[in-house]
């Protein structure tokens, strides 16, 4: 059950960065045309690096499902097939440590109780608090940067369910044909 939910997670993670690495390519090639016009569009530069990051995001923790994330082998290579084991189990449980971390942070971060506490009163919680990530707005696009900062959450939960699902015994399927 939890290996599945989190293949089909990281399918959809996959397909959201595949689209996002899409959109990527025509903002830069609409920004290249726009200003070779001599008409540039500003919020284009931003947009296309917010998509990135949104991208990277989303494909780290799709790596995290296909045991495909950058690591170190030089000691796991050398160590007979119960320690490789052993180190594997720990990696996914740093891993389940440092997602579970996140999902802390962002929680702290958009302090969603706190704005409930005040009403959902944006200016009441800003006051409150000192905590301004409801109503900082990106500087050309005019949107609200906890929505761009949303992806946080997406990575935390995405990492947790795959590190979840590798530490209790889930093999990734790493999409090579045998």
């Amino acid at each position: 059950m939890l290996g599945k939910a989190s293949a089909i997670w990281a399918r959809v993670e996959l397909t959201c960065a595949a689209l996002l690495a899409a959109s990527i390519t025509l903002l830069i090639l609409l920004n290249v045309v726009t200003r070779s016009m001599g008409a540039a569009l500003y919020w284009v530069d931003e947009l296309a690096i917010y998509a990135m990051a949104w991208m990277t995001f989303l494909g780290a923790s799709a790596a995290l499902h296909y045991g495909k994330s950058v690591s170190v082998t030089v000691l796991t290579d050398i160590l007979p097939e119960p320690a490789k084991s052993l180190v594997a189990k720990l990696v996914h449980l740093i891993v389940l440590c440092f997602a579970l971390f996140m999902i802390w942070f962002c929680w702290r971060w958009y302090a969603p109780l706190d704005l409930a506490r005040h009403g959902f009163d944006v200016k009441a919680f800003q006051g409150a608090s000192f905590n301004f990530i409801y109503a900082e707005p990106t500087t050309t696009l005019g949107i609200k940067k906890a929505w761009v900062w949303s992806i946080m959450w997406l990575f935390a939960l995405g990492a947790t369910l795959h590190s979840l699902s590798n530490l209790f015994g889930y093999e990734p399927d790493t999409g090579e044909v045998e």
